[in-house]
């Protein structure tokens, strides 16, 4: 029993042999983590584009499977490398949340319907196809990107999510009973579990601690149904039924195999659509080198090297077209997964394929999606909030690898202040045209990034003493 629960080496190792009885949980709790966050943006842009219930209701539960399919292989893919396509680097690729602003907008602009839905897997397409491009020249292009840029994209990324964290450690914005003492208290319960078991114990055990918390979770949300009452009343009067409930009946429902459909909407060449989605795509790119670079130094110790930073933003892009063949909004590296590799440091490639082919089979298995997409966001949130931090410290690890010289304090400082800040607090730019609107106030990432790559082009090198 001893040898089992003492967790190989090789977890600790990109290309580490491992046995699968350890590897499989340790995929799993990737999954988790990143399981509503993949499903989320379409769930908002189908809704923006008004395909989200009535005669549209079998479309969106199509795409949704579909995006669970797409996650899967993209993410083998990235893994394992196809050619000069994938990093061969320990990042799970999900549905991107960055393109939701542009996304909402462009629902607008073309007034919904599945034509809007179409335009924006047409400008998808092309938007993929660009970034795979500018993956294969991002080596001349690596010297616009050193330590002091990317761990500042890190480090914004960690403090846009941990918004995102407490939200969901809440219950959920859009839940009626946010923030109530229920949910509190299991999202404070799945934090404990998960700090016994990291800290408390040793090998499988602890480095599947976010797994074991989130089912421990499970567990309390069952029997807080047995004994409180699942329901509650708004202040008009209205019924509803409480966040952290859970929903067996979707599990009831849900098929036990259904083949994805490919190009359930047909994709539109719209310019209204094209022009500001490529302009997203290139801050993507952006965005994935930090992402890379966060799970390299978070999981590995060493910054990530020009062929898996090239690779990584190749198969960001092409997933990305493959992903809106299916219906499917972009497929980009999911930054909710490096906090958890900079927490656990456990980066075997082999063992985040075992979730990858977990996210596949949900895909051809809607039962099996259905189980682990009613889990109560709490129950996330107990596990996120430790996750998105990690990440804000490979940030930080990431800037102060260089000497932190006035230069260096400057572009950070800067980047933070001026470029977070923005993004942060969107309201600021309620006056400027709308392109600067969907380009800078959708995110704090997008507006530090660029200040920081500017800066670091701009600002002159100091001499070495």
């Amino acid at each position: 029993m001893k040898n089992n629960l003492q967790l190989s080496e090789a977890a600790f190792k990109l290309d580490g042999k491992m046995p699968l009885r350890q590897a499989t949980p340790l995929g799993l709790q990737h999954v988790l983590a990143m399981f509503v966050g993949n499903l989320t943006p379409l769930l908002i842009i189908t809704g923006a584009c008004g395909i989200a219930g009535g005669e549209f209701a079998s479309l969106q539960l199509s795409l949704l499977q579909n995006a669970m399919l797409v996650a899967g292989l993209v993410t083998l893919v990235q893994l394992f490398a196809i050619g000069p396509i994938g990093g061969k680097v320990p990042i799970i690729m999900g549905t991107s949340s960055g393109f939701i602003g542009v996304f909402n907008s462009v629902a607008s602009s073309m007034g919904g319907g599945v034509i809007a839905y179409g335009a924006i897997m047409g400008a998808s397409i092309l938007g993929g196809l660009m970034e795979t491009v500018l993956g294969f020249f991002l080596k001349p292009l690596r010297r616009f990107f050193p330590a002091v840029v990317t761990g500042t994209v890190v480090l914004s990324i960690g403090l846009s999510l941990i918004s995102v964290g407490i939200n969901t450690f809440g219950g959920g914005n859009n839940a009626k009973d946010f923030g109530s003492v229920e949910n509190l208290c299991l999202a404070l319960f799945v934090l404990i579990v998960i700090l016994l078991f990291k800290h408390g114990t040793k090998g499988v055990l602890s480095s599947s601690s976010i797994l074991l918390g989130i089912i421990c979770g499970y567990i309390a949300a069952m029997i807080m149904g047995l004994v409180l009452p699942t329901t509650g009343v708004t202040a008009e009067g209205a019924e509803y039924t409480k966040a952290w409930v859970l929903n067996w009946q979707k599990v009831a429902d849900a098929p036990w195999f259904e083949i994805p459909r490919l190009m359930p909407v047909k994709p539109v060449f719209d310019m209204r659509a094209i022009v500001p989605v490529l302009i997203m795509f290139v801050v993507t790119a952006v965005e994935t080198v930090g992402d890379i670079s966060g799970v390299m130094e978070g999981g590995l110790g060493r910054e990530a090297t020009d062929k898996e930073l090239s690779g990584g933003v190749t198969c960001d892009g092409l997933g990305s077209s493959f992903a809106a063949l299916f219906g499917v909004l972009p497929n980009t590296s999911f930054s909710q997964n490096v906090g958890l590799v900079a927490m656990t440091r456990v980066v075997n490639r082999f063992a985040l394929a075992t979730g990858a082919i977990f996210l596949i089979l949900c895909g051809l298995c809607p039962k099996l999606g259905a189980l682990v997409s009613i889990m109560p966001q709490s129950v996330l949130g107990g596990a996120a909030v430790m996750m998105f931090a990690s990440i804000v410290i490979s940030g930080i690890q990431l800037i102060t690898k260089e000497p932190l010289n006035s230069r260096n304090l400057s572009i950070v400082a800067v980047a933070l202040g001026v470029g977070y800040g923005m993004g942060a607090n969107s309201g600021i730019l309620a006056n400027t045209p709308q392109a600067v609107q969907l380009i800078f106030g959708g995110s704090g990432i997008v507006p530090a990034a660029m200040v920081a790559i500017l800066l670091n082009i701009l600002l002159p090198k100091e001499k070495e003493a």
